[in-house]
């Protein structure tokens, strides 16, 4: 089996069970646009798993991700997270060199929030949590021209909280994101300083209170949800 032979009995599998009702579903959750199939998705997970079985020996890392390379070439909803999930299942095999992979990855086929988010938490993750690279590895990233690689910064960061790195380290990372004006890369920005704050509040309030005059509200909306009432009013903006 080569990974070109699988990729087609991929795509044949999910053209014969497609469904326009699925699609139509969940279309609207996807505001930059939902390119799928319609594949039921307890089918998908029962039948990667056959292929995974099937093909890991034959194939090995390696040919998963020139599979991938090829499930992420045409952005549909179904093959993408076909490639990272067989990714996924390699964590073992991860190096740096494969981190760059991934970034060429989100390059060409990570066109919404679900595969950015699921890329961020099950890929990219596991990066820092198994100590495969360090933060300073993430860098560029945060100065790249496409909003997903900015989005993963503080997505893929909040795994790593639960292994109580330096929260100041972390939100010193972020610093030069927050004046994102990309709506997406401000809700992954308001999410990590949530959970962040969870972990940690003192060192977070005292971010967004140098923050909250300047940069989207959005982030300030989402970092402060589960904060009390009397507590949000210390983030409001000021009068000027």
């Amino acid at each position: 089996m080569t990974e070109k032979k699988l990729f087609d009995e991929i795509r044949k599998f999910c053209k014969k069970n497609a469904d326009e009702k699925i699609v139509q579903k969940y279309a609207k959750y996807f505001v930059e646009g939902y390119d799928a199939y319609g594949v039921d998705g307890k089918l998908s997970e029962e039948q990667r798993k056959v292929w995974f079985e099937k093909y890991k020996d034959d194939l090995g890392f390696d040919g998963f991700l020139k599979l991938g390379d090829l499930l992420v070439k045409d952005d549909k909803y179904e093959e993408v997270f076909f490639a990272i999930w067989f990714a996924n299942k390699f964590q073992k095999e991860f190096t740096s060199k494969t981190l760059n992979r991934f970034y060429q990855w989100i390059d060409v086929g990570i066109k919404n929030w679900a595969h950015s988010d699921v890329m961020s938490g099950e890929i990219l993750s596991p990066f820092l949590t198994k100590n495969i690279v360090s933060l300073d590895k993430f860098s560029g990233w945060r100065k790249s021209k496409n909003k997903w690689h900015r989005r993963a910064v503080p997505v893929m960061m909040i795994k790593y909280l639960k292994n109580e790195p330096d929260i100041k380290i972390l939100l010193d990372f972020i610093d030069t994101l927050m004046m994102d004006e990309e709506k997406v890369v401000r809700q992954g920005l308001g999410w990590f300083l949530r959970e962040a704050w969870k972990k940690n509040p003192e060192p977070v309030e005292k971010f967004l209170l140098k923050w909250k005059n300047n940069c989207g509200r959005l982030i300030i909306q989402y970092a402060t949800e589960k904060m009390k009432p009397q507590e949000k009013e210390r983030f409001r903006k000021s009068k000027q």
